[in-house]
Formats: structure tokens, C-alpha cells, sequence
């Protein structure tokens, strides 16, 4: 996979979800001049913005799942994008070995250098040159030298070129680690079908957030140009290195080739890495030893350290070794015969125990490991392997890496991969379900951590359970954890898949779905779970392959591919019922459910989850009945059905509370808070909201921190607090902006721009809400969309841009019918009435407020009927006189004192009282 090593860089998804509307705060007096010139616009009312945000993606991180959804968002997922103040600094160590290599230093340095001094682009410098010759040391030690140049970060990619027995990374799958390992959110990285497409789009997001940097990138072992070719930065102050062993053609680039040592310099270095006093050593002899190792400094390297290691051997007994060992690998080619006999000449130095674990390793999919995968792979304790990879370290056969891990250099891996070779096929399908099932082990540790409450992990095969694992004791650890061995996991299962050993690829893709659902790429864990169905058909395991359906659906929902999403778990459906499994078709079904709500199908989305929910009831499962009573609730939301989603999310809560699912709390706390809003409950709105936004700041979730800070801030608004209001979303956005979250950017830019029109800037508004419409559009929210519509209508109409005011106006009603949002479109009639009355027409104004009315009844929404019956007596009151709008004007000055809402309470006595005298 990829060698990247970053600080602190997390994988989490595109949000792509559905809102409904909800009422908000209306205000007459704002419909500025043409609209003043009536008498009854010198009140102010409580008019036109749009609550009820939902929540639907809630549990994860690069991306929301919905509140039922197993997998919370890390706070690894929320790190900072590029351009902001985060540094990696993530280059390899460099070695204490490193050689005099002063002329090529010399000529990159004062390249880079020139470049900068004259604000020219920094071109890319290919160093190229046969195996062994040191050229990733080289590369690693002028990132050193020259980090003081690049403030911005340093980034360290192994592309895997030449590794044996892998395949070069992809371009896309590199820039999605880059992404990454920056801090971008999961749902930021671009995702899809079309490999070329995708690319283009990362590469697009990587130049971006290195437009204005100075920041050093190596791209190690590049197998050609077309290969890294898109991770080049696209600002001029960034400097790549290229390692390979081909020379590149690259445009402007600058060729730093590195070529053997010269002979004098070998010698130096094996005299100085030996350990032995130079006037001991035969300088014959040492000519003759580094000139037989070719002048590679990795072979150099080997021969001082077994020189080293044997104080008894002489320089004489080690050349003969070496001569021995070059005829004994006389079928190779001269350059690698050179090194190879280095390795045989240190291979035969180890010991049996030490020759059969280093062997094994040659087995191994992974690109680095540590002493747990090593015990895996030797069929060893994990202390004997910490011994052996000590002792291997020691001997040179392979490097040490940050925390405790280990890597072969890849001649080393063609090395040993040579010897394991000789133990047949069934050594090596041995030696991989051997580190497979110890990251099954691993891998339900972690899971242990990281899914809900109540949620059932993965079953273990029985010799699983004697494995030894790492220490995990918190969520933290386990992520961070499966973020380290992401690339080698996902390798041992393409291993596996290769070897046809269909029952590991079915269990490791099902014991990394929790993860990959939150961490993506998602586009890789589609191929995963892909892959796992296909080892399910192989062997005839129907509910296996329910299991991987059920995930690509997931996931495919996640990338809002909705219909393949809704193919993939009607498929799960049948193959679950054909093996009777329950549970399995009950989560299929609460996962078809989500899509069906997305997409605006409600009556679709209500059957599914009432199916699931009896299914859950059926087998006793808890998380089960808390998610589909909640998904339930929203659906009743959206339609308008408040006490039915009272009940329902209720219930929920109560579930979540005994499971401890502090994340199921959180979320069904918040969907409350959105139906008591609602229903003009705003005190016990704002509370939900309140203790949902705690909880949320104790799980460290900022996207759903923002969420509840957007939800407050519309109670806020509708309780006449618009300074706390305008607070509470610039706070929202914020959070968004950061996180990339375009979904709840574009919600609070449409609460600030209902603040902008209430406040009198009718200018500002329409830009607002009009670039909020164009993000619902690119996300297929269509709730969104119609909340955005009704909005720009009322800002249209307070500049008197009447025609666009009754297209957005049509528009939106046309979106909400379709969804069955009553109060929303109670909401826009009443925005309609305004917009007619002030034309004069007071009956057809009055048609308007009393569709709204009788909407508003039928649904128990308290807001949208005093704002209706306040416009019809104001109609009541120009043709009728005031005696006739009295009736209406005291019934909805009731309902606003009830609610709380003030400012449009207040107007209305103003106009009462102006009767009386």
C-alpha cells in the first residue's frame, strides 16, 4: 500500500443527506421600502426562516452516518485542513550511516536555493540509480538538511515501484493518504466509479491545499512518471524528490543521478561502521571487500556490520566468506550478485532460528510491521520475535521505524523473499493465515473500543482467541492503531485473496467495515467489501454474503450512489430470508430505510423501518430497536407527524440511556429538540439541544457540536435572541468550514442569511441564501433546497423582485409536497400571503393564510398558525375594518405569548391597542 508516515494525519466522508424543514422566526416590518407603504407593514411580526435542520449522517467523522449508524466520528477525523496551521514533519530518520555523498548534496541544495532566491518554480529532482546505491538514504538525509526551508510540512511516500510481491501504489490511492495525513475530513476526499475522475479530483484538492506552501515532498521507489504525476504540488515553492530506478522523463526536471560510491569513500565507510581501528585493517583487503559488494553502500553497510559482530574474524576471513557467497549466487546479475551475496553472507550468519524467522518474513504482505505480526509470522511468542527483529536490526537485514516497527529494504525482500520461496506454497498459505488471523484477533480488540454500545462484533475463528495483541485500553489507542496497520491489513487480505482463502477475506473485510465506515476511503472499502462478496459465492455462503452486500450498500449510500446502494441491500434482503437470518435482514432493512428517507421516498422509508424495528424485536436486539425507532422518527418528522416522532424518538433515548450509547443519546436528544421547536416547545427545545451539544463536546465531535450549535441558534432566533442567534451559527460555520463539511456549511449560511433579512439587509440575504441553494443543489438535498427557496422568496420580495419571490416560492412548495413536509409548506403559503397582500389583494392573501391555517391544525404547528391567523385578520382588518380582524389578531397574539415569540406578540398588540384608541 503506501509508506506514508505523518503526524497525527487521520483518515473519516462526503456528507451527502437530506434535511426537512421546520418553521422559524417570521417579521413582518422587514419588507422594506414598496412594502412600507402600506399602513399594516409598520408592525413587526415573527416571519420567515427555516428551522428544523435534520440530522441525518451522525455517527461518523471523512463523513456522517446517520444517528444510528455504529460509528461515531474520531476526533482524529476533525484535524485541521491544509492551510491551516498544521506541520507534518514526516520523514524517515535519518542514518547515522550516511556516506559522503557532498557533491550531489551540493547540487541540490544549490538548486533549491537558486529557485528560492529568485521566485523561480522549484523544479522536481529525479535521484536515480541502480539498487542498493542509497538512493531513498540520500533522499531522506537532503530532507533533513533542507527542512529549514520548507516550514509547511514535510511528507514522506513510499510508491512501491519496485517492492516485490506488490503492486505500485495508485496515484489516487497516494493522494488519498496525502489528503489525509493533511487533516482532510474523510467526506472531503473525493470519491466515485470513475478511477480517472476521482484522481483528477484529489490531485485538484492536494494542489489546492499546497498552493501558497513551502512544504518538501519525496516520493520514494516511483515506478514511472504517469504513476506520480498527480501528486506534484502545483505551487512553485514546493520541493519534490523522486526516487526510482529508472530515470524519469519529467518536465523541467533536474537529475540528481547517484551512482556507486567511489572507492575510497566505501572504504571509509566500511572502516567506519566496523568498529575496528583503522591501523588494524589490510587497506587491500578493504578494497577488495567493498569493491566485491559492488560499492553499494547498503552492501558496505552489511559487510562492516558482520565485521562488527565477529571480533574474532579478521578482514581475510570476510573476504573469503564473500567470495564463497557471490559464486553460490553466480546466476544473478552482476549489480544485484554484488549486494545479493552481502545478504547470503549475512543470512548465513543468523542462526537457524534466526534464518527460518527472517525467512518468513519474505512471506508477509504488508509493507512494515511490528513484533506482533513478526510472532504471527514465525509461528513465535511475540518476546522471542521482538528478539529476532532485534537481532535482525542488528545485522542489517532490515530498518527500524517510528513506533517500535521494522521494514525490509526491497532487495532485502527480493532476498528473503527468494528463501521463503524454497519452503513451497503451503509455507507461504500458512504463513498468511497465520498473520491473518492474528489481525482478526487484533482487529476485534479494536472494534471492542470503537463500535456503540450494544453493537455485536464480528465472530473469531477459535484459534484467534490464543493470539497474542497489542495493548489497547481506550478508543484512542484502537484507532490509532488501525490507522498504523490500515495498509497492511487491506494488503494481507488482497494476499489472501490471491491464495484463495475465501474464509479470511470474508472475515478481515467484515472485521474492518466498522472502520473503513468511518475512516474511507470509501471508494477502497467498496472494493474491499466487493471482494469479500465474491469469496462469499465461491463458497456458497449466502449469509456471508448478505454481510458484504449489506456493506456496499452502506458505504455506497455514504458516496450518495443511492440507487446501487438500494440494489446492493435488496439483494442483502433475499439472502438473508433465504438463510432465515433475522437480525442481518432487520439491519439490511433499517439500512434500505435511510436511503428511501434520503431520496424523499417516506412511505418507503417508513415500511422498512417499521419492518426492521419488529425484526429487532423479535431477536431481542437492542441497538437494533433504538436505530430504527429513531430513523422512524425522523420519517415521521419530515412528514409532519410530531407526536408519533415524539414517541418514537423517546423510545429511542430511553434504549440508548440503558445501552449507554452516549452517541445514540446525543443524536436522538437533538432530533427531539428539532420536533419540540416544532411544535412551539422552545424552552424544552433549547434544552435537548443543549444537553445533545454537551455530550457531543464530551465525545470531542466538532460536526455535531456545530449541528446543535445550528439548532440552538434557530430557538434563539424564534425567541427573538438574534445577536445569540447570529452567535451561535457564525460558531456552526466555523466548525464546518474547517471540517469541509459542505452540508452543515450550507445550513448555516442560510440561518445567517434568514438573520440578514430579518435584520434589514435584504442584498446580503439573497447572496447568502443563493450560494446556501447552490450547495443543497450539488448535494441532492432536496430539503434543503425547498428551505433555501422559500427563504430567497421572502428576500426577493423585501427588494420588490416580485416574479423571482413567486417562482422560488412555487418551486419550494412543488419540493416540499413531494416531501410531505406539511409544516414547511404551511410555512411558505403564509410567506406567500405577505408577498400578495402587499399588492392590495386581500382576498387572494387571504386564500394563502388560510392553507396555511388548516395545514398548520392538522399538524399541531403552533408557530405557522398564529402567523396564519395574524395574516388573516391583517387582511380581515384593510377590507373589512378592525372590528372584523379582532377575533383573529387576540388568537394569534395568544399563541405567539405562549410560544414565547415576543417581538411578533408585541406587534400585534400594537395593532390591537391602535383599535382600541
Amino acid at each position: 500500500m503506501i509508506g506514508v508516515v505523518a503526524a497525527g494525519g487521520a483518515v473519516t466522508t462526503m456528507l451527502v443527506g437530506l434535511v426537512t424543514n421546520a418553521v422559524s422566526e417570521s417579521e413582518w416590518p422587514g419588507w422594506l421600502g414598496w412594502l412600507q407603504r402600506h399602513a399594516w407593514f409598520s408592525f413587526a411580526v415573527l416571519g420567515g426562516a427555516l428551522v428544523g435542520l435534520t440530522m441525518l449522517l451522525a455517527a461518523l467523522s471523512e463523513t456522517q452516518t446517520p444517528p444510528q449508524s455504529n460509528e461515531p466520528l474520531r476526533p482524529e477525523d476533525r484535524s485541521e485542513p491544509p492551510g491551516a496551521a498544521l506541520v507534518l514533519r514526516s520523514l524517515p530518520r535519518d542514518t547515522a550511516a550516511f556516506t559522503d555523498r557532498s557533491a550531489e548534496l551540493e547540487t541540490l541544495v544549490r538548486s533549491v536555493r537558486v529557485s528560492q532566491e529568485s521566485g523561480s518554480a522549484l523544479p522536481v529532482h529525479v535521484i536515480d540509480g541502480m539498487p542498493g546505491v542509497g538512493k531513498t538514504t540520500f533522499a531522506v538525509h537532503a530532507g533533513h538538511v533542507l527542512s529549514e526551508r520548507f516550514p509547511d510540512g514535510q511528507f514522506f511516500v513510499n510508491l512501491n515501484g519496485h517492492t516485490t510481491g506488490r503492486t505500485p501504489v495508485q496515484a489516487t490511492e497516494a493522494l488519498a493518504s496525502l489528503l489525509a495525513a493533511t487533516g482532510v475530513p474523510v467526506q472531503r476526499i473525493p470519491v466515485g466509479d470513475d478511477v480517472g475522475a476521482v484522481t483528477e479530483a484529489r490531485a485538484a484538492m492536494w494542489r489546492s491545499g499546497l498552493a501558497d506552501k513551502k512544504a518538501l515532498l519525496i516520493l520514494d521507489n516511483a515506478s514511472s512518471y504517469r504513476q506520480f504525476e498527480p501528486l506534484l504540488p502545483g505551487g512553485s515553492g514546493c520541493l519534490v524528490l523522486v526516487t526510482s530506478r529508472k530515470r524519469m522523463a519529467v518536465d523541467e526536471e533536474v537529475i540528481l543521478p547517484v551512482a556507486a560510491l567511489p572507492p575510497e569513500h566505501s572504504v571509509d565507510l566500511f572502516v567506519r561502521l566496523s568498529g575496528r581501528p583503522t591501523d588494524l585493517l589490510d587497506h587491500a583487503v578493504l578494497a577488495d571487500l567493498v569493491g566485491l559488494c559492488g560499492y553499494l553502500p547498503l552492501g558496505v553497510s552489511l559487510l562492516a556490520a558482520r565485521l562488527r559482530h565477529h571480533p574474532s574474524w579478521s578482514a581475510e576471513d570476510l573476504r573469503a566468506r564473500l567470495v564463497a557467497a557471490r559464486d553460490r549466487l553466480g546466476e544473478l546479475r552482476a549489480g544485484e550478485r554484488a549486494v545479493a551475496a552481502t545478504f547470503d553472507l549475512s543470512y548465513r550468519d543468523l542462526g537457524p532460528e534466526g534464518q527460518c524467522f527472517f525467512g518468513r518474513l519474505g512471506f508477509y504482505p504488508g509493507t512494515d510491521l511490528d513484533a506482533y505480526a513478526g510472532a504471527a509470522l514465525g509461528s513465535v511468542s511475540v518476546a522471542a520475535a521482538r528478539e529476532q527483529l532485534d537481532a535482525l536490526y542488528d545485522a542489517h537485514l532490515i530498518d527500524e521505524h517510528p513506533g517500535s516497527r521494522y521494514r525490509l529494504h526491497d532487495l532485502l525482500r527480493d532476498y528473503a523473499r527468494g528463501l521463503a520461496d524454497e519452503g513451497g506454497t503451503m509455507e507461504h498459505v500458512q504463513a498468511v493465515q497465520r498473520v491473518c488471523t492474528y489481525y482478526l484477533a487484533a482487529l476485534s480488540v479494536a472494534n471492542g473500543h470503537i463500535l456503540r454500545g450494544g453493537a455485536a462484533t464480528p465472530a473469531l475463528p477459535d484459534v484467534a482467541s490464543r493470539v497474542e495483541t497489542p495493548p489497547m485500553e481506550s478508543r484512542t489507542t484502537a484507532l490509532g492503531w488501525l490507522e498504523n496497520e490500515r495498509a497492511n491489513v487491506l494488503a494481507c487480505i488482497r494476499r489472501a485473496n490471491s491464495l484463495a482463502l475465501h474464509e479470511l477475506v470474508i472475515r478481515m473485510a467484515a472485521a474492518m467495515a466498522p472502520f473503513l465506515r468511518q475512516a474511507g476511503p470509501w471508494d477502497q472499502a467498496v472494493s474491499l467489501h466487493r471482494a469479500a462478496a465474491e469469496a462469499a459465492r465461491h463458497t456458497g455462503d449466502r449469509r456471508a454474503l448478505a454481510c458484504a452486500l449489506t456493506e456496499v450498500g452502506v458505504i455506497r449510500r455514504f458516496m450518495a450512489a443511492y440507487p446501487e446502494a438500494i440494489e446492493a441491500l435488496n439483494e442483502a434482503v433475499t439472502e438473508y430470508e433465504a438463510v432465515g437470518e433475522r437480525r442481518g435482514k432487520a439491519d439490511a432493512l433499517n439500512q434500505a430505510g435511510i436511503v428511501s428517507y434520503m431520496i424523499a421516498d417516506n412511505d418507503a422509508a417508513a415500511r422498512a423501518q417499521t419492518e426492521a424495528l419488529a425484526l429487532y424485536r423479535d431477536v431481542g436486539d437492542r441497538l437494533g430497536q433504538a436505530n430504527a425507532l429513531a430513523d422512524l422518527g425522523m420519517v415521521r418528522r419530515q412528514t409532519s407527524r410530531f407526536d408519533v416522532a415524539v414517541e418514537d424518538q423517546t423510545e429511542a433515548l430511553s434504549i440508548y440511556r440503558e445501552l449507554g450509547d452516549r452517541y445514540g443519546e446525543a443524536n436522538s436528544l437533538r432530533d427531539l429538540g428539532i420536533v419540540h421547536c416544532l411544535m412551539g416547545e422552545y424552552e424544552l427545545a433549547t434544552r435537548r439541544h443543549r444537553q445533545a451539544f454537551d455530550i457531543y463536546q464530551e465525545l470531542d465531535d466538532r460536526v455535531h457540536q456545530a449541528y446543535a450549535l445550528n439548532e440552538l441558534g434557530v430557538v434563539r432566533r424564534l425567541t427573538g435572541d438574534l445577536p445569540g442567534a447570529r452567535e451561535a451559527h457564525a460558531q456552526a460555520l466555523e466548525h464546518y468550514t474547517e471540517l469541509g463539511e459542505r452540508f452543515g456549511r450550507a445550513n448555516s449560511e442560510r440561518h445567517l442569511g434568514v438573520l440578514d433579512r430579518m435584520e434589514g439587509n435584504a442584498t446580503e440575504a439573497i447572496r447568502v441564501l443563493e450560494a446556501a441553494l447552490g450547495s443543497y443543489r450539488d448535494l441532492g438535498s432536496r430539503g434543503g433546497e425547498a428551505a433555501a427557496l422559500g427563504e430567497l422568496g421572502v428576500a426577493h420580495g423585501l427588494v420588490a423582485e416580485q416574479d423571482h419571490a413567486v417562482e422560488a416560492f412555487q418551486q419550494s412548495l412543488e419540493i416540499l409536497r413531494a416531501l410531505g413536509d406539511r409544516c414547511g409548506e404551511a410555512e411558505v403559503l403564509n410567506h406567500w400571503g405577505v408577498l400578495v397582500h402587499a399588492s392590495g389583494d386581500w382576498a387572494a392573501s387571504r386564500g394563502y393564510f388560510e392553507q396555511a391555517l388548516g395545514l398548520a391544525r392538522a399538524i399541531r404547528c403552533p408557530l405557522e398558525q398564529a402567523r396564519a391567523l395574524e395574516g388573516i385578520g391583517r387582511c380581515n382588518w384593510m377590507a373589512d375594518g378592525p372590528a372584523q380582524a379582532a377575533d383573529s389578531l387576540n388568537e394569534a397574539l395568544a399563541v405567539y405569548r405562549r410560544l414565547g415569540a415576543n417581538r411578533a406578540a408585541d406587534a400585534v398588540e400594537r395593532l390591537l391597542v391602535s383599535q382600541a384608541g
